[in-house]
């Protein structure tokens, strides 16, 4: 994949009008307002020479054990064993990084162990057949056959390269969904729509049922001791909200409920999602309670842990919340030893929170074996619908919580003066629960389980490695996170020293690759990196190597394209802006 000279010259002429118009006080362009000045970019003006298989969301009853949670969905596409290189044994990853340092061209012949897991699954995800004109218009391939025919074989007006496929690189902000998922929200919809729990029609036991099948598989899937002890959310954020709200406000019905309150300590980290830093500064302004963090740098590929066991842990601090994987960095945090230490070291009743968004969708989490009180996670970032996730929590420690919303469902006897309140998870379901999208969540764990979470995991571990070693051998591009040979996420921030990421990821698109840029809501992980912004390419086991190949390409090519703009021109160390050697001193911000 490479631009073509026509985009070449498309592009240049949209950035030399834009330093035309920005000289101008009467003409403005219909543009968000610029970024803070640390992240603007000052150039010198360029002189222009399958079928799947149905849903069964009636597979198990809530009234049987969680453990009975159905897993009977494969991946229903399949490709041929018969690649002429079966007998050839893959390179391991130690072995392919020694020898990407005496070859550029390594990665032509490197072999996955698990090379078939993403064909064989492509075919369930009809959004990943998007393909695209010469005007970067999305379209179907059909369509691209006319379109050809009837620009005289041109392929449209832009002068670009027609019939380009569409590269994912985002699964990190939200996965592509299976039709088995989207069969299952259609067949709701179509068959059983009615309200759970409180009617006695078929249709509402109908619905009952299925909603609550699925907080079964929830159960099973994160190892959770009891059905009970899962809360259905709209997502992580709301996940997260919940409990600081609920351990935050002093709400009586009648008893006293676990609070944290003024003298008590609130630790996090400066890795952290804002979702898993607001909520704790509202919760901590509510209560006079100290918030506290433990520093980032890029020393540490996230936050300091030396620094959490060095002081940060008192017998002060009442809560800890921390990621599990940062969906920056791709750091794997060692959960195992920050729960020993805080649960020596911290008050006895201390609570621990683990944002578990960048890892229960690709590997196995076990809410027993880690040891913590809380967990949550995003539907949407494991195949399934938006608008639902979950929190899982102790069942002891979710009955002592005051409940976060009131309403409908969430009462067991309501007076004039007063209510009484309903168990764990009822108490935290207020109101008509996202009935559609747990059923459709439900649907996408059956789908992972058939292909397996561990099979999922050995690949991305692999294919995250391939990533980083293919970025490392780029020109200009410095990626943030573990180094080659460390065990990561599937997921690569990185840096250009020619081309802001908004540009960056714009130009991109116009190859058809899908990458994030920005801040990733982590914007004091990224000021503690000395990054204002990054690009992020993050993968899912639906993703290839030909997908990474090709990205790699792109890359490189839209990194060729504005280091030829950028010819006689420095780089401010600090910020990582582009700095003309001239002396003109218009202000310049990101081309998009």
């Amino acid at each position: 994949m490479s631009i073509t000279n026509n985009r070449h010259a498309i592009a240049i002429f949209a950035l030399h009008l834009t330093t035309t118009l920005s000289a101008s006080s009467s003409f403005s362009l219909p543009c968000p307002s610029p970024p803070p000045p640390s992240s603007r970019v000052r150039r010198r003006r360029p002189t222009v020479i399958a079928t799947p298989p149905t849903p069964s969301i009636r597979a198990c009853s809530f009234l049987r054990s969680s453990s009975s949670s159905s897993s009977t969905v494969p991946p229903t596409s399949s490709l041929s064993d018969d690649d002429g290189n079966d007998d050839d044994p893959p390179p391991s990853s130690s072995s392919s990084s020694s020898s990407s340092s005496s070859s550029s061209s390594w990665w032509k012949d490197y072999k996955f162990n698990d090379p078939h897991l993403a064909h064989s699954v492509i075919g369930d995800f009809p959004i990943l057949s998007t393909r695209f004109d010469a005007d970067g218009k999305m379209t179907s391939s059909s369509s691209l056959v006319d379109d050809e025919r009837d620009a005289g074989g041109g392929g449209g007006t832009g002068g670009g390269k027609a019939d380009r496929r569409l590269i994912y690189l985002d699964s990190a902000a939200t996965s592509h969904k299976p039709s088995v998922v989207t069969d299952a929200l259609i067949s709701y919809y179509e068959t059983m729509n009615s309200n759970v729990h409180r009617g006695a029609h078929a249709l509402s036991r109908e619905s009952t049922e299925a909603y609550e099948c699925a907080r079964d598989k929830v159960a099973s899937f994160v190892n959770a001791r009891d059905r009970n002890e899962v809360i259905f959310t709209s997502g992580a954020t709301e996940a997260i909200n919940l409990v600081a709200t609920s351990l935050s406000c002093r709400e009586g019905g009648g008893r006293e409920y676990r609070l944290i309150g003024e003298g008590d300590e609130i630790l996090i980290t400066e890795a952290e999602h804002h979702s898993n830093i607001v909520p704790w500064q509202m919760a901590a302004s509510r209560t006079g309670a100290t918030l506290r963090y433990v520093p980032a740098s890029s020393v540490s590929d996230g936050f300091d842990v030396s620094a959490l066991m060095g002081g940060l842990v008192n017998d002060r601090t009442k809560l800890v919340s921390i990621q599990h994987v940062s969906n920056v960095l791709g750091t794997i945090n060692p959960i195992g030893d920050i729960v020993d230490y805080v649960r020596d070291n911290a008050s006895p009743d201390v609570l621990i929170l683990l944002d578990a968004c960048q890892s229960v969708p690709h590997m196995k989490v076990d809410v027993r074996a880690l040891g913590v009180d809380f967990v949550v996670a995003s539907g949407h970032k494991m195949c399934g619908p938006t608008g639902i996730g979950f929190l899982w929590g102790r069942e002891d420690v979710l009955n002592g919580m005051a409940p976060y919303k009131g309403g409908g469902e969430m009462i067991d006897e309501v007076y004039m003066d007063g209510s009484t309140y309903a168990r764990s998870p009822a108490r935290f379901e207020a109101g008509t629960p996202p009935i559609a999208q747990a059923i459709g969540l439900g649907a996408a764990i059956d789908y992972i389980n058939g292909i397996g979470i561990d099979r999922i995991h050995e690949y991305e571990i692999e294919l995250g490695d391939y990533l980083r070693r293919r970025l490392e051998d780029v020109e200009g591009v410095t990626v943030l996170g573990p180094r080659v040979g460390v065990e990561r996420a599937a997921l690569c921030s990185f840096v250009s020293d020619v081309v802001h990421p908004s540009d960056l990821g714009t130009f991109l698109d116009l190859e058809g690759v899908a990458i994030r840029s920005g801040h990733h809501c982590c914007q004091p992980l990224h000021r503690a990196l000395g990054h204002s912004h990054s690009a992020r390419a993050s993968l899912y086991f639906y993703n290839t190597k030909e997908d990474v190949d090709d990205f790699v390409s792109a890359l490189e090519g839209t990194l060729g394209f504005f280091r030829s703009l950028t010819s006689g021109t420095t780089v401010d160390g600090k910020d990582g802006n582009i700095v003309a050697e001239t002396n003109d001193d218009d202000p310049f911000v990101p081309l998009f």
